[in-house]
């Protein structure tokens, strides 16, 4: 299995014939839609969801397949299948389930909306939450940076999870400052075999 990073919260996964796409928002290129089987959207803010990008990315490969929570799925259109919490079902070849439901919160239950997590074949990404799933994660995608998000609440979610492997997504907001202090953090305080995947670059889950 390979995953590669793309900008800020989007992430390709794939093995062999099978392949996703999950969270192409705003600052994501087009070319990583390029052999794509499948998109997962977990909410519909704009740096997860470029609705624009995806459009033209579906005009382009007609048999995209996208699944996104069922407010999402209603803005895009038919095309998108709505998920729900705890559902299984299969995207691009892989076996996938939702997880989680409501993104986390800045302050004065705000912003209050739906975000579904995804565990791909052992692979997790929690969007903007940090639910903790009821199954073994073998790769979990960390978020690194946002208002809702402290350094204690990341190292929490990764020794609550107990990846085997983590790495940090979420972080176009961090300087290289930042990346360097969170890195550091997460070096020596989450119990996993922690790396920082480059943007446009891919690291093997072995």
């Amino acid at each position: 299995m390979l995953l590669t990073k793309y900008a800020h919260a989007c992430v390709r996964i794939e093995d062999g014939e099978k392949s996703v796409l999950i969270d192409p928002g705003c600052w994501t290129v087009p070319e990583a839609f390029e052999g794509v089987r499948a998109v997962l959207i977990t909410h519909g803010h704009a740096d997860h969801l470029d609705d624009e990008l995806l459009a033209a990315a579906r005009n382009a490969a007609p048999a995209l397949q996208v699944f996104a929570p069922q407010d999402v799925a209603a803005e895009l259109g038919d095309y998108v299948r709505p998920l729900t919490v705890g559902e299984r079902f299969e995207a691009g070849g892989f076996a996938v389930r939702a997880v989680g439901g409501r993104h986390a919160q800045v302050i004065d239950n705000h912003p209050d909306c739906p975000n579904l997590g995804y565990l791909v074949e052992g692979v997790y990404h929690p969007g903007d939450s940090l639910h903790v799933p009821d199954e073994e994660v073998r790769a979990l995608l960390l978020p690194a940076s946002g208002p809702w998000l402290t350094m204690r609440g990341a190292i929490e979610m990764v020794r609550a999870v107990r990846p085997e492997r983590t790495f940090p997504i979420h972080d176009a907001n961090l300087s290289e400052i930042g990346m360097a202090n969170f890195d550091g953090w997460l070096g020596e305080e989450a119990d996993t075999r922690y790396a920082r995947i480059a943007i446009g670059g891919s690291a093997p889950l072995d």
